[in-house]
C-alpha cells in the first residue's frame, strides 16, 4: 500500500477511535447502558455511522447509530444546531412511516454531539450489485425508476429534499426485496448551517456527493429537482458501471456526455437527458412528471406517427397568407388545430359523398339486371 494512503487510513481510524462510540466499539461496554457498538459502517465530514445491538428491545435487534459532529465554537451556534437537529429528526421520524425509509427509533444529544438511531436494513446496496453482477439492462433501470420515483414523490410531498441520492444509499432488502433509501442529507445540511454561523463564510460545507449533486446543490441551494438529477446520474451508473467522474462533460453547457458510453431507446434517452439538464428549470420539476414520461413510452411510436401524419397531410385548399411559413405571420396553435379539424371534416364529408354515389350506382345496376 502507498505510504500516503496508509497514513490517511491510519488518520481516519484514529479519528474514529477518538469519538465516544469509537472508543467503546468492539468492547462489552454499552453506550447509554443500552447499545453495544459492533463496528463502523461509514464515516464522512459530518460524523460516523456505527452498527450496534439494542439490548433494551426484545430479541436484541441490530440498529444503526449515526453520530453527527457539529463544528460549533459558541453557545448560540450549539443552541441553533440543537433546534434544527430536533426539527429535522422529527421530520425523519414522520418519513420513517414509509416502508422504503428506515424507521427512526431514537434521537438524542450527548456532550454537544447529536445521535440518530435507525432501523438496520439487512441487504446490499445497488453499488454492490453492479460491482458483483455488472451493469443493469435498460428494462431493469426503468423498473428501478418505477420503484424509486413514487418514494421520491412521497419525500418531496413532505417538503424534504434528500440531497444525497446515489447507489451506495439505495439498499435492496434481503427479507422482502424492497428498495430502501437511506442517509438523508437534510439533517447534515441543517447541522452544517448551524455550524457555519460560528465560522467564516468561506468554510461553508457542501452536503452531498460530487458527481451526483447538480451545480445548484454544490452552491448550497438545492431544489426538489436536484434529487431528480441525482437519480438520473444513478441511472447512468446502473447502465454503465461508471462513476459520474468517469464521463466527459460538454464544455459549453456542462452536461454529461453519457451517450458516448450508453445506448438506450430514443424515448428513454430523452427522459434521461431531461433529468440531467444543468439548469433546474429545464429538468422535470417533480417525480410525478418523470413517471408520466415513462408511462407514455408504450404509446410514443403511435404519438410520433400521429404527429407525422398531421404534418404530412395535404391541404384541402390553398394556404392563406397567415398560414404560409414565409409570410412572416404567426399562426396560433389553436387556429392551426381548428384548420386541421376543418380539413379532416371536409375530407370525411367527401369520402361519404363518394360512398353514397357508389352505392347509388350499384343499386341502379342491380335494377337494370332484374328488369
Amino acid at each position: 500500500m502507498d505510504s500516503s494512503l496508509a497514513d490517511l487510513t491510519n488518520f481516519r481510524t484514529d479519528s474514529v477511535r477518538q469519538t465516544p462510540l469509537g472508543r467503546i466499539c468492539g468492547s462489552q461496554h454499552r453506550f447509554r447502558d443500552r447499545y453495544e457498538i459492533l463496528k463502523v459502517l461509514g464515516r464522512g465530514g459530518f460524523g460516523v455511522t456505527f452498527l450496534a445491538r439494542d439490548f433494551a428491545l426484545p430479541g436484541q435487534p441490530l440498529c444503526v447509530i449515526k453520530q453527527l459532529c457539529p463544528k460549533v465554537n459558541d453557545t448560540l451556534a450549539l443552541h441553533r444546531a440543537r433546534q434544527r437537529f430536533q426539527q429535522e429528526a422529527t421530520t425523519l421520524a414522520k418519513l420513517g412511516n414509509h416502508a422504503q425509509i428506515p424507521l427512526l427509533l431514537d434521537y438524542f444529544e450527548a456532550d454537544g454531539e447529536f445521535y440518530l438511531v435507525q432501523e438496520f436494513i439487512r441487504g446490499y446496496t445497488l453499488a454492490r450489485e453492479v460491482r458483483r453482477s455488472g451493469p443493469f439492462s435498460e428494462f431493469k433501470v426503468k423498473q428501478f425508476l418505477r420503484e424509486v420515483l413514487p418514494l421520491l414523490q412521497y419525500i418531496h410531498s413532505n417538503r424534504v429534499i434528500h440531497r444525497d441520492i446515489k447507489p451506495p444509499n439505495l439498499i435492496r432488502c434481503k427479507d422482502d426485496g424492497r428498495l430502501v433509501l437511506i442517509d438523508f442529507g437534510a439533517v447534515k445540511e441543517y447541522i452544517a448551517q448551524a455550524s457555519d454561523l460560528s465560522a467564516k463564510p468561506s468554510t461553508t460545507q457542501f452536503v452531498g456527493t460530487v458527481g451526483f449533486a447538480p451545480p445548484e446543490q454544490l452552491a448550497s441551494r438545492p431544489v426538489y429537482s436536484s434529487d431528480i438529477y441525482a437519480i438520473g446520474i444513478t441511472c447512468l451508473y446502473l447502465l454503465s458501471g461508471k462513476s459520474p467522474l468517469e464521463f466527459d462533460y460538454e464544455f459549453t453547457t456542462g452536461e454529461v456526455r453519457w451517450q458516448d458510453h450508453i445506448t438506450v431507446d430514443d424515448h428513454f434517452a430523452k427522459v434521461l437527458s431531461k433529468m440531467l439538464k444543468i439548469s433546474p428549470q429545464e429538468r422535470y420539476q417533480s417525480a410525478a412528471d418523470v413517471l408520466t414520461a415513462l408511462q407514455l413510452e408504450p404509446h410514443w411510436k403511435d404519438l410520433e406517427n400521429c404527429m407525422n401524419d398531421v404534418r404530412s397531410r395535404p391541404t384541402a385548399q390553398p394556404e392563406s397568407p397567415v398560414d404560409h411559413p414565409s409570410s412572416g405571420y404567426y399562426t396560433p396553435k389553436t387556429l392551426r388545430q381548428a384548420n386541421e379539424i376543418r380539413e379532416w371534416q371536409a375530407r370525411l364529408k367527401a369520402r361519404r359523398a363518394r360512398y353514397h354515389r357508389m352505392q347509388l350506382r350499384i343499386t341502379c345496376s342491380s335494377s337494370e339486371i332484374f328488369k
